[in-house]
């Protein structure tokens, strides 16, 4: 990824010695007298402990006032954007970008509420109803018609659910049967015949809304399935000639259904009502605000990741409440970096997938010069040094050195990061505070609880943890005695209770009651510790645990985290046997790392070649056996061997779930045979 690439060209722009770089360091620290970052919080102790066990944060030493909205005038998604007009009407909203070399043009609050209403009033003519009971899809990558959608429905109380583009057909129409879904906006042609190749299992799908230009098979696929195709721009022309009467939503009714594709089974669709959704953002509002980094209307950020997540759904809506700008992306992946350095933004939502291949590419890059990497290594550690003492800047001479083109990769202005979906590797996370020069939280959650569950403090220097709980709920850790965490111990599954917790799984009474007990507490399925300093830990994953013959449990995820940590492994499967005492797995080898590898080794040939080599494996798995031993595995918790795949598991090829999680059972059933023919090699008859 070419975005990833130049990151890796650090270079030394001031030709100076690494003596005379530190020595300049030295005397710039004396005379600029940088201030430390004022978080206005004890960090060492960081949630309160009730009575019942639980912790809350700081700000409810109640446990019972949360956070449910930060603003009296923006209680629901509506509100929300309502006050963004009031705060911002004639200044930039949503901004689009059409290939390299372009500049971001903006379309305007009121220009976006308008094209909102009129796309609503549009969609009423079309026979929906304005009531919590209408159900509208969207099928598109992330784009400004998304946003009016989204917001559209809102304004008249419809309940959204979008359809990752990457959905395969048999998933979308599980989702459209299950809703009962009348109407879906497509973005392109080719999501409008996926629909329609599919039209024959479809029973309530009347209407496809098109944002771009429909095809001459659309078309006439549509009249034979009698399905009404029709543009978007002709829906919001309808709606603007004929507008109708506002039915703005109460904070208690539905506002959207995220189903979550999951690693097995059909995907469950998570309801969350405006209160939810408002509580948890409103928290993370509250946060930011209190730790020094609060959104403005000043603020802007690059709409990338994927609207169908309630992450970056969430991220909007923080951004509309206070008047802020989003930028779209150009969908493609290969111009992320022309995206950003065109729109520069402040606010800056990523994933660890994305920093992790960022903190890997730049150090494959520096360690082709000895030169480079003791330049870097100062760098690095004087930038440590000042997070320690709580100095967040990107002004010293080891930025203007070192990380500078980091930096400008992002704009230049990012002030905020976010990450979340995945826990980052703390020399991972390091990196990024020191790289990027700025406020850098991690975040923990999950969709049934809207989004965020504990979060970084900002200003928060130590990594490794997620924060004390957000002040929209409660967390509390309980026992898991089959895999011996306890929380006496201060160990256990997390289990969280407030008012951002979903209301349960659409038209699926029994996967709800597996998530939400009788006390309403949300059960996450994961595995956490509390620090001595009040923070949450990740340690573990209590789902995908299964046994081996000798009665162990094994947890697949954390083992296949840990492997992640071999600098030859891209992505890594793990794969038992309740029949045999042992694991084994599944490697796709890091294809940038691997080829000069196999060169400065004398090996010729072809990745795929290198790939099945057995010297090459014996390598790998070498390096992960000691991985493990250092990260403390268990030896049944060891691969016995491993296999090495060549192609990257992806959202393609089925292998991934659309948040990147490995797909169990499309994995097990892809390895069945190499995987069984392991276990035969290791236990001839």
């Amino acid at each position: 990824m070419q975005y990833l690439r130049d990151a890796s060209g650090l270079s030394n722009p001031l030709g100076i010695a690494v003596g005379t770089a530190a020595a300049l360091s030295a005397a710039y620290y004396l005379t600029s007298k940088p201030e430390p970052f004022k978080t206005g919080h004890d960090m060492d102790n960081q949630s309160i402990k009730l009575p019942d066990g639980s912790r809350t944060c700081v700000w409810i030493p109640d446990g019972k006032s949360f956070v449910e909205y930060v603003h009296e005038d923006a209680r629901t998604t509506h509100e929300c954007f309502k006050r963004g007009l009031r705060v911002s009407r004639d200044k930039p909203c949503l901004g689009t970008r059409n290939g390299p070399n372009r500049e971001y043009t903006w379309l305007t609050y009121n220009e976006v509420y308008e094209m909102a209403k009129a796309f609503g009033s549009g969609l009423l003519d079309e026979g929906l109803k304005p009531e919590p009971e209408t159900i509208v899809g969207i099928y598109s990558i992330n784009r400004v018609e998304w946003t009016v959608t989204e917001q559209a429905c809102s304004m008249f109380s419809i309940v959204t659910c979008a359809l990752y583009d990457t959905l395969g057909p048999d998933t979308c129409a599980y989702i459209i049967n299950q809703t009962k879904m009348s109407l879906v906006v497509c973005d392109t042609s080719a999501k409008v015949q996926l629909l329609l190749d599919e039209a024959d299992k479809l029973d309530s799908l009347k209407t496809i809304v098109v944002m771009d230009k429909m095809s001459e098979k659309n078309i006439a696929d549509a009249k034979t399935h009698g399905i009404k195709l029709i543009s978007f721009q002709t829906v919001m022309e309808n709606g603007k000639e004929n507008p109708k009467e506002l039915v703005p939503p109460k904070p208690s009714d539905l506002c959207l259904i995220c189903y979550t594709s999951g690693t097995t089974g059909d995907p469950k669709g998570a309801m969350l009502t405006h209160r939810s959704v408002i509580s948890n953002l409103s928290a993370i509002c509250f946060f930011t605000e209190k730790g020094g980094v609060p959104i403005t209307s000043e603020d802007v950020s690059l709409s990338y990741l994927p609207l169908a997540h309630v992450f970056e759904r969430g991220l909007q809506v923080i951004f509309f409440m206070n008047g802020a700008k989003i930028g779209f992306s150009s969908g493609d992946v290969k111009l992320l970096t022309d995206d950003l350095q065109a729109l520069k933004p402040t606010v800056f939502p990523t994933v660890p997938r994305l920093l992790n291949r960022m903190y890997d590419k730049v150090m494959i890059g520096v360690k082709a010069s000895a030169f480079k990497a003791k330049l870097f290594q100062m760098a690095l550690s004087s930038k440590e040094s000042d997070l320690q003492r709580r100095i967040i800047r990107r002004d010293s001479i080891w930025d203007y050195l070192v990380f500078k083109k980091i930096q400008d990769l992002l704009g230049g202005r990012v002030r905020l990061v976010f990450t979340a979906s995945a826990p980052l590797e703390q020399k991972v996370l390091n990196f990024t505070r020191c790289a990027f020069g700025c406020v850098v939280v991690e975040g923990y959650g999950q969709t049934e609880n809207t989004a965020g569950i504990a979060f970084n403090i900002p200003g928060e220097v130590k990594a490794g943890h997620c924060g004390p709980p957000l002040p929209c709920n409660i967390v509390k850790l309980v026992d898991v005695p089959e895999m011996d965490y306890f929380a006496k111990a201060d160990q256990g599954e997390i289990v969280c209770k407030g008012p951002s917790v979903f209301s349960g799984y659409f038209k699926n009474d029994e996967k709800t009651k597996e998530a939400l007990d009788d006390e309403g507490w949300l059960h996450t399925g994961d595995i956490g510790q509390w620090l001595p300093n009040g923070a949450l830990k990740i340690i573990d994953r209590k789902k995908n645990i299964f046994k081996l013959s000798q009665g162990e449990y094994v947890a697949a995820e954390k083992i296949e985290n840990i492997y992640m940590r071999c600098q030859y492994v891209a992505q890594s499967f793990v794969e038992g046997d309740s029949l045999q005492p042992y694991l084994m797995g599944v490697m796709v080898p890091d294809e940038e790392v691997m080829i000069p590898w196999a060169k400065e080794n004398g090996m010729d040939g072809s990745f795929s070649d290198i790939c099945s080599n057995k010297r090459v494996k014996d390598m790998i798995l070498e390096d992960l056996n000691k991985i493990g031993k250092a990260a403390g595995l268990k030896g049944f918790e060891m691969v016995k061997d491993i296999i090495l795949h060549p192609e990257q598991f992806s959202v393609e090829n089925g292998l991934l779930t659309p948040t990147f999680k490995n797909k169990r059972p499309q994995l097990r059933k892809y390895f069945k045979e190499q995987i069984q023919e392991l276990y035969e090699k290791h236990n001839p008859k």
